[in-house]
């Protein structure tokens, strides 16, 4: 039997075509994604007689309106759907299995399951472990394919892992690069949608800028939710090149001021920064020393002594620290010596010293969302040498709190916000009075080159 699936764009193409082990389309809103795991799924299924394929959503309803339904009418007279199994059966035995996980309690449905082939659509509103429980059915030993396709748009509770592996391709151990894939797929690839209705574009312009920025131009760095979302690490997105908090590292003027900020962690990452201040109060983070393991906020496990001693061969070290007079600001907690000796004098030993920070969180955020304005030039009065990777990687991926609103949510891997806040609660700043929007020239095969 034919089955005509219609014409696919050329990023669909590229995602029906593609064998990896990992395979994750998208990135922006309208680009297609639902039609694009409705025919990956036919096209397998008509192709592997016998295999098990399952498309999962965070809702049934979801399943109903975008695959369930429409398949009704693409496979009439090829697959005949059970209603109370959730399922398409082919002649040829081969089965399209619906699932949804909308929470933990819905994982036991594929607990023991085995598929061929698994289809997380807008997989980015699922939480990583359920994607990881679902990925652990995708299993046996026959010879058909075994892959695990992601339909995703920048945000959500996931938006963290895919920007790693897909977008960012920071891998882990265990994790092989070769197995990921990702095709990036904007609204103006939709031939259909543009067809149909050719206003659409209108619409996503008319979105603010930094949610523009996501679901007109998949923008990873830029997501609803996000906490700090004028932090601009992207200067290539913007047509005036000042518009941008990250700049090439240069030796500080010898004149400047130089301060180090310090959160602990010993299980956690510990993060101490080193700040210059230039004549104007501008704040530039010139270097940074992470502790962080192998996994994303997971600590080094470094007792505190170790930490200290780094610390201080740094600033004897490094042409730019040393011979400077430099003066620590850390979280106040480190001076609590309750059930010993405490970690400030655990520093002190070690040639070390701090003075307690201001630990007021929101006064803090608001602190640090101040040093990120532009003025109307498009300056900012802080700065980020783009050496300081722990604070460009982990910034742009901090969201709002649940609870309280004002605040961040403090699950995440927020050790280099926290000392940032020490130091801006340390040189506090005022708002500032007028601001401008810098103007976006977002290039839409950004992220295609390997970003």
């Amino acid at each position: 039997m034919v089955l005509n699936i219609g014409v696919p764009n050329a990023r669909q193409r590229l995602f029906l075509l593609d064998r990896h082990r990992h395979v994750a389309y998208g990135g922006a809103r309208g680009g297609g994604k639902s039609w694009a795991v409705r025919a990956k799924a036919k096209l397998l299924a008509m192709r592997y007689a016998g295999i098990q394929i399952l498309i999962v959503r965070r809702t049934y309803r979801e399943l109903l309106n975008n695959h369930i339904q429409p398949l009704e009418r693409e496979l009439a007279g090829a697959a005949q759907y059970s209603r109370s199994e959730k399922l398409f059966r082919f002649p040829n035995g081969s089965q399209i299995v619906f699932g949804y996980c909308a929470g933990e309690a819905d994982l036991g449905q594929y607990q023991g399951a085995e598929y061929d082939v698994v289809f997380l659509d807008e997989a980015g509103q699922l939480l990583q472990p359920w994607i990881e429980a679902i990925n652990t059915a995708v299993r046996g030993v026959n010879a058909f394919p075994k892959r695990t396709y992601y339909t995703l748009n920048p945000g959500g509770p996931s938006h963290a892992y895919f920007k790693r592996v897909f977008v960012d391709r920071h891998f882990l151990p265990g994790e092989d690069p070769d197995d990921y894939s990702f095709i990036q797929a904007l609204a103006t690839d939709n031939d259909a949608l543009m067809r149909a209705q050719p206003d659409y574009l209108r619409q996503l312009e008319a979105l603010p800028p930094r949610l523009r920025a996501a679901w007109r131009y998949g923008a990873w760095d830029v997501y609803e939710g996000q906490f700090f979302e004028e932090f601009a690490d992207r200067p290539e997105h913007y047509a005036d090149r000042r518009w941008t908090h990250v700049i090439d590292p240069f030796p500080p003027d010898p004149g400047w001021t130089v301060l180090r900020s310090y959160d602990f962690g010993y299980g956690r990452p510990f993060s101490c920064a080193w700040w210059a201040v230039d004549y104007d109060g501008v704040l530039y983070r010139i270097l940074e020393l992470y502790g962080c393991g192998p996994t994303p906020n997971e600590g080094v496990r470094w007792p505190p002594e170790k930490q200290f001693n780094e610390i201080r061969r740094l600033e004897q070290e490094h042409p730019w620290l040393k011979g400077k007079q430099i003066t620590g600001v850390a979280d106040p907690s480190i001076w609590d010596a309750s059930r010993g000796e405490s970690i400030a004098q655990t520093a002190g030993r070690c040639g070390v010293y701090f003075t307690p920070g201001d630990n007021r969180r929101i006064a803090g955020w608001m602190q640090c969302h101040y040093r990120l304005q532009f003025d109307a030039q498009g300056y900012p009065r802080m700065y980020v040498f783009s050496g300081c990777r722990a604070f460009i990687r982990t910034i742009p991926l901090l969201q709002y709190s649940n609870t309280q609103p004002e605040d961040l949510d403090t699950a995440q891997e927020d050790h280099a916000a926290d000392e940032w806040r020490y130091l801006c609660m340390a040189r506090p700043v005022r708002p500032m009075a007028r601001q401008a929007e810098p103007a976006a020239v977002f290039d839409p095969l950004d992220q295609l080159a390997g970003r």
